[in-house]
């Protein structure tokens, strides 16, 4: 258990821009940062990062919170987790009441497999730097590769040593659950039930996930035996999915979301050499075919990936199709080839990072242009093979998402594959065409089809007051501590002076009523809530209807007085305007549902002396309808 003090330093120490920035590229607008939702897939920001408030908001899929509830959400984490992540990224140390490792180990499956996952990856290093197998295979090969140590240590490579349970005894005997090393693949277990090493005699290379824990590995053989496997990985598990990670990221983010590029090579030492010469946004997919959910992850830091291939052509037209997919997410590809015999790895250990870079920058093409002339110069005369091409390049510009994007490339192929721009824009138009019917499914007529997002329907929130009611949330929270300064009225809080006035008023909304009570209860104990007690409630309900309350996907444009010089008051100017009109609004429609109510026991009463009763509590209500109108600015029928 964490102590309260030291939970109060974390929260108070994380700065909800820097915990998001670290896996979501933001840009500023306004006084918010936005940027792609990392909880859905969209190609339109609509996630938004308010520092002064220190909350994030999806306008999209409505997910939000502070930096706590982000590393919840995103990385999957209890709240303890959480906590750990944070007070680790900014330097915070926790004394522990209770729960060690080993326990943590029992209480939290999940985290025990991390656990395991650290204490492997040390015992590697251990291994490499304090034994003499170690030094002499593991360490030597590292250096022979020309490797520093520095280089080795951040990346935490280490060495498995040629023993069959080397592992396992050593995690055993510290205490970890031999089921735990299974499940993570560390160990296997036998059909007579003893148990053996995955990684045995190998150089290592721990895998991090996207927050910097080891997740899984990679193991290397030095042997030359060729009935061994060269590099033995982790398979699936709770922590490690491949195809949700690559190689380096937690080491690249930061520098791919500055630079705005991501160079992305094919395997460990690529990365190793790359970041060791200095250009540090580079990560690799690690020998498997590059994924959607890899890409994603690339496109919360930069829209621009740089390819790096070595010079194995065959290999390079294997990948060219796949790579479309890179292009359907709406990133920018750009690709580097490397001379024929070598790799990004040994380039940058020949000619070193000036060369590096010069080489990139006076190589680097548009990968639909690149594509093109690899697939010509394969064709060569023959028209049939060209006409393949044409229809194969024409697929690929129409992946494009944005439409000024692919009407300059249709541009430049058209020169390429000499062509007329006109048949490749017709051949586009079919390839789109095709795909939106494709994409269309039509519902049997038996079946009644889905209804469509975000339609209201009868009995929802429109036939109720719970869009009044959450706008009397929304002006406490965003200026209950502002001062009451209009009507003669002084020294007197908006969220005393709110409360006092709807003291007559019930609230249907369960949230929006739990929020008036914490009001009441807290107003009577002579405290004012502010909108942090609310954005940090326990009850995740009430804390996501305060953030959806005190955020808004909407700026006022600054062209409105820059150009137009038309000036717009902001509700805070007519704070008098504002606050009663959330109020009487709200009054409004509590008076119109009473009256509606009376009038239908009016109609079904047959007693003329009770019909009498009710006509006169009708008008008396109809009397305060008139006073409300009169300040809302309405028509009252009477």
């Amino acid at each position: 258990m964490i102590p309260k003090e030291t939970v109060d330093r974390i929260i108070e120490a994380s700065r909800v821009e820097e915990v998001v920035g670290d896996f979501v590229s933001l840009k500023r607008r306004g006084t918010s940062l936005i940027g792609n939702c990392p909880f859905h897939n969209e190609k339109t920001p609509s996630f938004h990062v308010s520092v002064g408030k220190g909350i994030y908001k999806c306008f999209g899929c409505g997910k939000g919170g502070d930096s706590v509830r982000f590393i919840m959400d995103h990385e999957k984490a209890t709240y303890p987790e959480a906590l750990r992540y944070l007070a680790n990224k900014y330097n915070i140390e926790i004394a522990e009441v209770e729960n060690t490792p080993e326990e943590q180990a029992i209480n939290d499956r999940r985290e025990s497999l991390y656990i395991v996952s650290t204490f492997a990856a040390k015992f590697f290093q251990q291994q490499m730097f304090e034994t003499e197998e170690g030094q002499g295979i593991g360490l030597s090969y590292f250096k022979e590769r020309g490797f520093r140590e520095d280089i080795i240590k951040k990346f935490e490579l280490g060495y498995s040593p040629d023993a069959w349970d080397a592992l396992t005894t050593a995690a055993t005997g510290a205490g970890y659950n031999v089921q735990f090393l299974e499940e993570t693949g560390l160990t296997i277990r036998k059909d007579n039930d003893k148990f053996y090493d995955r990684f045995r005699g190998r150089v290592m290379f721990p895998i991090h996930g996207f927050t910097g824990r080891v997740i899984g590995f990679g193991g290397r053989t030095l042997k030359t035996d060729k009935a061994v496997p060269k590099y033995v990985n982790s398979p699936e598990s709770d922590i490690y999915h491949k195809s949700n990670v690559l190689y380096g990221l937690s080491f690249a983010k930061k520098a791919m979301r500055d630079l705005d590029n991501c160079y992305l090579v094919e395997g460990y030492a690529d990365v190793l050499s790359v970041h060791q010469a200095g250009i540090e946004n580079v990560v690799a997919s690690s020998g498997t075919s590059l994924t959607v959910e890899q890409i994603r992850l690339i496109k919360r830091f930069t829209e621009n990936i740089t390819i790096l291939y070595d010079g194995d052509e065959a290999g390079i037209k294997a990948s060219l199709r796949g790579l479309d997919m890179i292009l359907e997410e709406g990133l920018n590809v750009k690709v580097v080839l490397f001379p024929d015999g070598d790799d990004p790895d040994s380039y940058v250990q020949k000619f070193g990072s000036a060369a590096f870079k010069t080489h990139i920058e006076q190589n680097k093409k548009d990968f639909i242009l690149y594509k093109t002339s690899i697939l010509l110069k394969d064709a060569g005369t023959d028209p049939i093979k060209r006409a393949g091409i044409i229809r194969e390049v024409v697929e690929s510009i129409a992946k494009i998402p944005d439409g000024i994007k692919a009407s300059v490339f249709v541009r430049e192929c058209s020169s390429l594959l000499q062509i007329e721009e006109r048949v490749l824009i017709s051949e586009l138009n079919k390839i789109r065409l095709s795909k939106t019917k494709n994409s269309y499914q039509p519902q049997p007529a038996a079946q009644t089809p889905p209804e469509p997002d975000f339609i209201e329907i009868p009995g929802s929130v429109s036939d109720t007051d719970e869009a009044q009611e959450k706008e009397i949330v929304r002006l406490l929270l965003n200026y209950g501590h502002e001062l009451v300064h209009w009507d003669g009225i002084t020294d007197t809080y908006i969220a005393p002076y709110v409360i006092g006035n709807l003291a007559d008023v019930t609230f249907d909304s369960e949230l929006c009523s739990r929020v008036i009570d914490e009001y009441k209860k807290q107003l009577e104990q002579g405290e004012l809530p502010t909108e942090q007690d609310f954005i940090k409630h326990p009850d995740h309900r009430v804390a996501d209807l305060a953030i959806s309350m005190v955020s808004s996907p909407y700026i006022l444009s600054e062209n409105w007085y820059a150009k137009r010089k038309i000036y717009v008051k902001s509700e805070s100017e007519n704070l008098r305007s504002t606050i009663l009109g959330g109020i009487f609004h709200l009054k409004k429609r509590k008076v119109d549902r009473i009256l509606k109510k009376i009038r239908e026991e009016i109609q079904s009463e047959n007693d003329a002396d009770n019909q009498a009763i009710l006509m006169k509590k009708y008008l008396q209500v109809k009397e305060v309808e008139k006073g409300i109108s009169a300040f809302l600015g309405s028509v009252v029928v009477k």
